[in-house]
């Protein structure tokens, strides 16, 4: 089999991982008739983000320090400094997002999250001056539009779900800028997520100690669940993640990484039934083919100008 069909398949499992696990952070505040669980044993959404990064940093604590023995000296102590502050912004985007699913449907919070994308370039833009690409500003309107018809077209439809999730999207985005300048400054990408996987189960843990006070019971109720988010979706799926990109191509990798929010709708649909309307439909496919034009033209335009440049030589 190719190296890039690999590669390709590779973080398509990755995404599949990750879409699914929309439907599992659902699953574990909710009862049987799908109602929010309430009272002392219910499981909060810091005990839930704490403990699967506890989870996800175990998991990949032994690929971290094999980096680590294999580059004893290549990090700065600012640099392990710029790692947890990447931390602190997965924090913020993995907590927001974990109480905007609770108050939700999975589908909207799946496309909603993924709003970050088009988010990422225009933050580039007001931190760094550094001047996006053209297809950042149709796929910026893009997404407007599309949550607008996600939200059913309608200023006062956002449920407050909803806000909490396109609030998480910003810190998400964040997040990318983040990790995108302390990974290539150290060049140490299983440090950084070890690193920051840590700090985001160190925050949300002592969060629940103060705010949430979680049971034993909570804990155990929700094992499975826990389990899931946290050794497949956050340990797992990222070493999939670094696998996958270095035989893939940019495009290839970017695209198919975007299809993590259509797994979290097919997730939805298959064991929630949840359903969209034709206009929620319509936002919904507006926000994906905003978000692949936003990822898929910059590369196009470098492939091209790589080509015409090979050809003149």
């Amino acid at each position: 089999m190719p190296r890039r069909l690999v590669a390709d398949l590779t973080l398509l499992l990755a995404a599949a991982i990750w879409g699914s696990t929309f439907v599992v952070q659902k699953l574990a505040f909710v009862d049987e008739q799908g109602a929010v669980e309430t009272g002392a044993d219910a499981l909060g959404p810091l005990a839930f983000t704490g403990s699967r990064f506890i989870l996800g940093a175990l998991v990949i604590l032994p690929l971290a320090l094999r980096e680590r023995t294999r580059a004893p000296a290549t990090t700065r102590p600012v640099d392990r400094l710029g790692f947890v502050l990447c931390g602190v912004m997965l924090f913020a985007g993995s907590f927001t997002q974990q109480v905007g699913i609770i108050h939700t449907s999975v589908t909207n919070a799946g496309f909603l999250t993924a709003l970050y994308v088009p988010m990422v370039p225009v933050l580039a833009l007001f931190l760094f001056r550094k001047l996006p690409h053209w297809a950042v500003w149709p796929g910026v309107i893009g997404c407007t539009a599309g949550t607008w018809f996600l939200n059913g077209g309608r200023l006062d439809g956002f449920s407050d779900g909803d806000l909490w999730v396109i609030g998480g999207a910003i810190f998400w985005a964040l997040h990318v800028i983040c990790v995108g300048t302390f990974v290539a400054r150290s060049d140490r990408p299983l440090g950084l997520a070890c690193t920051q996987f840590l700090t985001v189960g160190v925050l949300g843990m002592a969060g629940a100690a103060a705010l949430e006070s979680p049971s034993v019971a909570a804990l155990t109720g929700a094992a499975f669940e826990i389990a899931y988010a946290g050794i497949l979706s956050v340990g797992v799926a990222f070493t999939l993640q670094v696998v996958g990109q270095r035989g893939a191509h940019p495009a290839d990798a970017a695209l198919i990484l975007s299809s993590e929010m259509v797994f979290a709708a097919l997730s939805a649909a298959i064991v929630l039934g949840e359903r969209l309307t034709v206009a929620q439909m319509g936002g919904a496919g507006l926000i994906l083919a905003s978000i692949l034009v936003v990822e898929a033209l910059p590369f196009l335009r470098t492939k091209r100008r790589r080509n015409a440049s090979a050809s003149a030589s």
